[in-house]
């Protein structure tokens, strides 16, 4: 260490200068403490928005498949309630086509029918031959009638039951007073219905109200 000549202070303004100059800047650190907190924030903010868009994002994929799956999911009832119409359809069809075949072809054996009853009730067998002829075909008129009724076909009981158009067909009309107006009081032709359906209308004679008397008495008056 140099000495200083008697007489001089030592020279401490160097020293003195070399410790500011040496010494952090306080003020540069008190502004630097903010300026890293801002970044941080803004950091954090940035990642916030991007977490945001990307939820916002994500929630409109959803919404799109929310509404895709609404739309699949009518569809497909629509599709199912087609396909049960169209089943429904097709059994009415096929059923109603089956009705239509077996009734044309029972129709074809109803005069068969017929003609077997008309022979029973006016044929009288006077020996035992014709006894046994008349018992031959009963039956097999019988086998017949077992057989419709097999498939699902009955006879009407028109007689006595009041006229209905649905089931009777009104031939001649008959001025009575042991009947109701209305009343079916002979089936001239009878009627078979399969299962619940008309096969053949019958063929019927409905009561009319009685005519009045006209007495002698009303045609005085009359030509009076």
């Amino acid at each position: 260490m140099e000495s200083q000549p008697d007489g001089e202070e030592p020279n401490t303004t160097g020293a003195t200068e070399k410790v500011v100059t040496d010494a952090p800047d306080m003020l540069d650190i008190e502004t630097a403490e903010p300026l890293m907190g801002e970044t941080s924030v803004e950091a954090d903010l940035g990642v916030i928005l991007g977490l945001k868009e990307t939820n916002e994002a994500l929630q409109a994929q959803l919404d799109d498949l929310d509404r895709q799956f609404e739309a699949l999911k009518t569809q497909s009832m629509r599709m199912a309630a087609d396909f049960d119409n169209f089943r429904k359809r097709t059994a009415k069809e096929k059923e109603d086509l089956e009705h239509q075949i077996k009734g044309n072809t029972l129709k074809e054996l109803l005069p068969v029918v017929d003609n077997f009853e008309r022979a029973r009730s006016q044929i009288k067998p006077q020996n035992d031959g014709e006894m046994s002829i008349h018992r031959s075909y009963q039956g097999v008129y019988k086998q017949l009638v077992d057989c419709l009724k097999r498939i699902g076909v009955s006879p009407m009981r028109a007689e006595g039951t009041e006229f209905d158009p649905n089931l009777h067909e009104a031939v001649m009309r008959e001025s009575t007073d042991e009947y109701p107006e209305g009343v079916v009081i002979e089936q001239l032709m009878r009627g078979y219905l399969l299962g619940e359906r008309v096969l053949r209308h019958a063929m019927v004679k409905v009561a009319a109200a009685p005519m009045p008397v006209v007495t002698s008495e009303d045609t005085t008056k009359e030509a009076e």
